[in-house]
């Protein structure tokens, strides 16, 4: 899993081949640290075909901003530079990939 910055977050997210996921989260946040282990599994599971990546909005606001992100987790995938699903809130492995599998 990618850890971005503000500096990072341009060209490994915007710039990237393949679809990716971000996770918006913070360390205060409970579910972020639920929902960790099932992003790394789908890391895993699905590098090939997605990148998954995190981003601290509390160190990194900007980018929070930006995206219009009001609550943590949220997940923004990301295809060819613009945003094709975002979902706040942890969710299931299993209701997660059910989200994911149209864009993938």
């Amino acid at each position: 899993m990618i850890d971005l910055t503000s500096e990072t977050f341009d060209e490994r997210v915007l710039r990237g081949g393949t679809p990716v996921l971000v996770e918006f989260w913070a360390e205060w946040c409970p579910p972020c640290r639920m929902i960790a282990p099932i992003l790394e599994e789908i890391d895993a599971e699905y590098g090939d075909r997605l990148t998954v990546a995190k981003l601290n909005g509390d160190d990194h606001p900007d980018i929070a901003q930006r995206y219009g992100v009001m609550g943590f987790p949220t997940l923004t995938l990301y295809r060819d530079g613009e945003v094709a699903l975002q979902i706040v809130g942890a969710r299931s492995k299993r209701r997660l990939l059910a989200d994911l599998a149209p864009h993938l």
